[in-house]
């Protein structure tokens, strides 16, 4: 079996990229799809999900293997998303009666979730716009031969942890699984990390038998909540064993906070990067400079 039929969706082992991104990031999605097409391989497609009102902007970085998924594809038509009043630098705002006001960080990832339920793929790996590659990366080593998926899990990272957001999406996912207020001692949560798609499915059929209304709506009536976090305790507490796998590896070396980095910070921060990881990202918030990071890894 050649690799293009190994990947291709429907195959066991299949394995489709995902990236959720808006406008704002466009020069990070950019040097995202420069690097992933010089390092990735092993996966089907890329599928790039945007707002209705940023698709056109996508539209260009569309290819054999790159789809842009427009989110009205995905989302339920009675979520509308309206200029935020509140905010003059373009910021928008998701509202519905259903739940309370959803900001782009939120809509990210009931995107995430909702696209496992238009794909074939066997698993899906997801990667953020400010993700940039910089090592060979093979997607299907997500999967192993018996179709068991890696599940990024910090163990015990909540119980040495001091109460904090993670505590917070942690007891929020409980309630939307219908399991109370309760925590896990588990941290779900990092960049580049893979789902069984058939499991997203079947935490969604959780959610809304949880709690008898849309998996949307649940979500948009706690809007605390990790998507991350959700789908590792499903997982954990609610999947077969046998559908995935532990790995507490961060394949992504990520700076999520502190001052921007200049060029020198950006050597410095990927010469500490682990053996295992192939990728890096510099959060948009800290400022730090993407052409410092693009002439950094050429």
């Amino acid at each position: 079996m050649t690799e293009a039929e190994r990947a291709a969706p429907g195959h066991d082992h299949s394995v489709a990229l995902v990236t959720a991104s808006y406008a704002g990031d466009m020069e990070r999605f950019r040097l995202l799809c420069e690097t992933l097409d010089r390092h990735a391989q092993g996966y089907s497609r890329h599928l790039v999900l945007v707002s209705g009102r940023d698709a056109a902007l996508f539209r260009p970085f569309e290819g054999p293997r790159r789809h842009i998924v427009n989110e009205n594809e995905l989302l339920p038509e009675w979520l509308h998303d309206m200029p935020d009043p509140f905010n003059l630098g373009g910021r928008r705002l998701w509202l519905s009666w259903r739940g309370w006001p959803l900001r782009g960080w939120h809509i990210q990832q009931l995107r995430k979730i909702a696209i496992a339920r238009h794909v074939d793929e066997h698993a899906l790996v997801f990667l953020d716009s400010d993700v940039a590659f910089v090592k060979a990366f093979d997607a299907r080593t997500v999967v192993r031969s018996d179709g068991s998926v890696r599940l990024f899990r910090r163990p015990f990272e909540l119980v040495r942890r001091p109460p904090s957001e993670q505590h917070v999406w942690s007891s929020n996912a409980g309630r939307i699984l219908g399991l109370g207020s309760t925590t896990s001692p588990h941290d779900y949560i990092a960049t580049l990390i893979a789902w069984r798609t058939a499991s997203v499915r079947a935490m969604i059929e959780r959610i809304e038998n949880a709690c008898s209304r849309h998996w949307v709506e649940a979500l948009a009536r706690q809007r605390a909540f990790s998507e991350c976090m959700i789908y590792g305790r499903f997982s954990d507490e609610f999947d077969d064993r046998t559908h995935h796998f532990h790995d507490d590896t961060e394949w992504c070396h990520t700076y999520w906070g502190g001052p921007g980095l200049t060029e020198g910070g950006i050597r410095d921060f990927l010469d500490a990067m682990g053996e295992r990881q192939v990728a890096v990202a510099l959060q948009s918030f800290t400022g730090s400079d993407i052409g410092d990071l693009r002439r950094v890894i050429g």
